[in-house]
C-alpha cells in the first residue's frame, strides 16, 4: 500500500526529505504559543509531485492542548481563528457562510465533523427574523450531512442542495484525516484553501469539496485521527511494507476525548473567525 497521508507537511517530508522543491514554499511561525507550519503549493508540477492540489496548507500543532496546559484551550482557539481568517477571502460581513461537518458520528475517529457542528453558532435565521437586532452578526448555517452508507446521498450532493437554498459566499468543511505518522494523531489541525476529498486518506475517496466543484471558496479543516498500518511500516523502513494482508488503521487509545476536544476547539475557532465581535466568554454563554 505504501505511505499514505492527508497532511501536506508529511507528504512534503516523505517526498523530498528536508529539501524544498521549486514551486513549493514553507514557513514556520507561532501564534498564541502554538507552532504553525505552512506549505504553499504554487505550481501544477509541484502539486502533481506532492499529490496535493495547488493551495495553502497550514498545520497547527496542538500538543499544549493535549497536555492540558494552562489556558491552552482559549489560546488554541485564537491561533486557529487567525489561520482560518487568513484563509477566508474578503467576504462581505452580511454574506452567508455554510459550515459542513463530514463523517460518521457513530464511528469515533470519523466523528470530528459532526461533533464540531454541535459547537457552531448558527445565526442565519436570526438575521432573517430580527435583522435590526442582529445586523452586526454574520449569517452562518451549519449541517452534519452523514455518510453515503447512512443516507444514500453523497456529502457533496447534500451540500450542493443546501447551497442552492442558502447561497453562501463560502463553505467551511470539517473532516477527519489520515496521518502518516503516529506522532501527529489528534495533535495537529490542518487548514487549507484547497478543499478536500473526503475518504481519500483511507482509500475511500468521495466527491471533492473545492472551489471548482461549488463555484465558491471552500476552506477545509481536518484532524488526523488514524494512521494506515502500511504507512507505519514505511516510516519505520520495514523491509516489506506490504506485509499486511488487509488495510489496518491505528488510532489513539484516548480517541474519544481527543476527538471531542479538537471538535470544540475547531467549532469555537470558526465562531471566533466569523463573529469577531464575540469573546470566548460570549460563546460559552451562547452555546451553553
Amino acid at each position: 500500500m505504501g505511505f499514505r497521508t492527508d497532511l501536506a507537511q508529511e507528504a512534503l517530508v516523505h517526498t523530498y526529505g528536508t529539501g524544498t522543491p521549486h514551486g513549493i514554499l514553507q514557513s514556520d511561525h507561532t501564534a498564541f504559543g502554538f507552532s504553525i507550519h505552512t506549505v504553499e503549493v504554487q505550481t501544477d508540477e509541484a502539486a502533481h509531485a506532492l499529490g496535493k492540489p495547488i493551495g495553502r496548507y497550514s498545520t497547527l500543532q496542538i500538543d499544549p492542548l493535549m497536555r492540558r496546559e494552562s489556558e491552552a484551550f482559549p489560546r488554541a482557539v485564537q491561533a486557529l481563528s487567525v489561520i482560518l481568517t487568513d484563509c477566508l477571502p474578503e467576504i462581505k460581513s452580511d454574506s452567508a457562510i455554510l459550515v459542513i461537518g463530514l463523517g460518521n458520528r457513530a464511528i469515533t475517529p470519523d466523528a470530528v465533523g459532526p461533533l464540531t457542528i454541535e459547537h457552531i453558532l448558527v445565526t442565519r435565521h436570526l438575521r432573517e427574523q430580527m435583522p435590526q437586532e442582529f445586523a452586526a452578526w454574520r449569517p452562518v448555517c451549519a449541517a452534519a450531512c452523514g455518510v453515503l452508507g447512512q443516507t444514500g446521498i453523497e456529502s457533496a450532493e447534500f451540500t450542493r442542495g443546501l447551497c442552492k437554498t442558502v447561497q453562501p459566499a463560502a463553505i467551511v468543511v470539517i473532516d477527519a484525516l489520515a496521518a502518516g505518522q503516529l506522532s501527529h494523531l489528534t495533535r495537529t489541525i490542518q487548514i487549507t484553501n484547497a478543499g478536500i476529498v473526503p475518504g481519500s486518506g483511507v482509500g475511500n475517496a468521495r466527491a471533492a469539496f473545492n472551489a471548482a466543484a461549488f463555484g465558491i471558496p471552500v476552506i477545509a479543516i481536518g484532524v488526523p485521527t488514524v494512521v494506515d498500518g502500511s504507512s507505519i511500516l514505511c516510516d519505520a523502513d520495514a523491509p516489506d511494507a506490504d506485509i499486511l494482508p488487509e488495510p489496518v488503521f491505528v488510532t489513539p487509545r484516548e480517541i474519544d476525548q481527543r476527538v471531542r476536544d479538537t471538535a470544540k476547539v475547531i467549532g469555537y475557532a470558526i465562531n471566533h473567525a466569523l463573529q469577531p465581535q464575540l469573546t470566548l466568554e460570549d460563546l460559552d454563554l451562547l452555546l451553553a
